[in-house]
């Protein structure tokens, strides 16, 4: 059953998830900009560029790895309008923990890997943004 389950549990981390606390779209004035806070991984490459380029700026970067991360009151930064979590560098209480903090701030999050194109589909997909990516 080890086997089955940790094969379960990398399809899941390597699903693009987009979820939201409303049943209805979510729509944000991008000429405004969001602050997200990202989740996962030491290092974040390329990820703060793009994001620039679609006028979302990291207010805070959490690696995932204390183990307070993992309390289930964990609250967010103020100001928070987006969580973005690298599932390719987070344990299963990590993002429950983080995804359930959101829900309870109505903030929207985006789960992917840590690449700039997993992140550039999944924000395309919940529509924070259109086009080509940005270099």
């Amino acid at each position: 059953t080890q086997g089955v389950s940790s094969a379960a549990s990398d399809v899941y981390k390597r699903q693009i998830i987009i979820t939201s606390s409303l049943n209805d779209p979510v729509r944000f004035n991008m000429t405004a900009g969001l602050s997200a806070v990202v989740v996962g991984a030491d290092r974040l490459g390329n990820i703060p560029d793009l994001l620039k380029g679609h006028n979302i700026s990291i207010t805070h970067h959490i690696s995932g790895r204390d183990p307070s991360h993992q309390k289930k009151t964990l609250q967010l930064p103020s100001g928070t309008q987006l969580v973005i979590l690298l599932t390719d560098f987070l344990g299963h209480n990590v993002m429950k923990t983080f995804r359930n903090a959101a829900q309870r701030g109505g903030i929207r999050v985006v789960a992917c890997r840590r690449s700039v194109c997993s992140m550039q589909q999944a924000l395309q997909q919940c529509g924070l943004c259109t086009g080509a990516a940005v270099h």
